[in-house]
Order: C-alpha cells, then structure tokens, then sequence
C-alpha cells in the first residue's frame, strides 16, 4: 500500500485519516445536507466513526488511501477524499492480471494507476477553492511522487456540481456508462467517467494554478488567461 503522507497547501490540508477525525466529520455532515444527494456523507458521530473505521480497513487492505479535508484557517475538518483504485503494472506480467496488487513489497508500493473519489466538503467549505487546492495536491502527488500514468474522476450522471468542478480541472470525459449502478438514492444510476494522463499533466496543472491564483488574487484576472482556461473547460473567474 501506498505509504499514507499529509499534502499541505495554502488554503488546505489533507492529513491521513484517523479515528480522532470521527466527531469533526460527524460535525460537518450535520450542516445543510441538501448538497449531498449524490454522495455518501456520514450523519451522527456514530456514523462518522463507522465511516472512518470502514475507510481505515479499505486503507489496510491496500484498496485505497483516506484523507481528512482540513480548512487551514481555522483548523477545521471540513470533509473526506480518498485515493482509490489503486492498480499497480510493475513486475511479471501475469495474464488475467489481478487489479490492485503490487509487486515486491507491499508497503513499498507506488500504485500506475489510481482513482480520486469519495470526496465531500461541508456547505461552508463548498465553492472557496478548497476543494480546488486539494485536487492539485492530490494530483501533484499522484503525478509528480508516485509517477503514475493516469489518475481517473467519476461522478453520479445526475450530478451536475460535481461533474463541471472535474470538467474544470480539465479532466477529459470518457463516456457515460449507463444503468452503471445503484445510486445513493436507491435509483439506478448512470456514471460518467474521466480521466487525466500523465502527458496531460503539466498543461492541466498550470490551468489549475491559474484558477488558484485568480481566485486569491486582488486584482482581475488577465484576459489572456482566461482564455487559455476556457480552452481548457472554464473560465478562470470560475475556479
């Protein structure tokens, strides 16, 4: 598995998920609940102790690597991501391959292949470039650290928020699998899915610094700029 590490960024920090996360995410999932149609969010501090419980065994099975989302302003948890989908191409190659198993070292390994997801902010976290930032320090770190090849996004088809924030970090759609899966709604469920190379990196990267810098920045943002940003999924103004 993947060695659990903490990404520190301007606005946000992602520490390796804990126990002692559990009443801080019981206590954001308790705020305005209407954004979380799609996505599974912890409600009560029972359930924010299970849901961590769970993340963790995920995490010790090598399935996936938790996150706590904690604003830096204030120190507050403020929501949950995860590295998930963790495939490893390294070693002999075997034929059918078996997804999510390393070779050598199991606590050495560095995943080719991995899906970001599971992810949630708090109403108040939402829309303030949090979520934006935690993306680019999971991105940097998946590219850039682990070297992998491609980082894969997913989302609920209905789900039109969280589909534009990946469209705007320039991930490219893959396709909508239809009747994909049962939906947290009991519904079944259409996913459409994306994904972002690792020869798409650098290019994505500086469109997600730019959406960075015009959003804490005083001044307007550079026509120009923005431009090259609607080329790539949105105008900069819209990080």
């Amino acid at each position: 598995m993947p060695v659990p590490v903490t990404l520190y960024g301007r606005t946000v920090r992602l520490e390796p998920l804990a126990l002692h996360h559990a009443a801080a995410l019981a206590q954001a999932g308790a705020e305005d609940r209407t954004t979380y149609a799609f996505t599974p969010v912890p409600h009560g501090l029972e359930a924010a102790r299970e849901y961590v419980s769970r993340a963790l065994a995920d995490q010790a099975a090598g399935r996936s690597l938790p996150f706590a989302t904690v604003n830096t302003a204030d120190d507050r948890v403020v929501g949950s991501t995860r590295f998930l989908e963790l495939d490893y191409w390294q070693g002999p190659l075997v034929w059918p391959p078996t997804p999510g198993v390393p070779h050598g070292d199991p606590l050495l390994a560095v995943p080719d292949a991995a899906e970001i997801g599971n992810t949630w902010l708090s109403p108040r976290a939402q829309g303030t470039g949090i979520n934006t930032e935690a993306k680019l320090l999971m991105l940097r770190h998946a590219f850039e650290t682990w070297g992998v090849r491609r980082i894969s996004l997913r989302a609920d088809a209905r789900n039109s928020r969280s589909r534009t924030a990946i469209e705007r970090l320039g991930a490219t759609c893959e396709g909508v699998r239809r009747a994909h899966s049962r939906g947290l709604d009991g519904e079944v469920r259409s996913t459409a899915f994306y994904s972002i190379l690792d020869e798409e990196w650098e290019a994505v990267r500086d469109i997600i610094e730019l959406r960075i810098a015009a959003a804490t920045s005083p001044s307007a943002p550079d026509p120009a700029l923005n431009q090259e940003c609607l080329r790539h999924g949105g105008p900069l103004i819209a990080a």
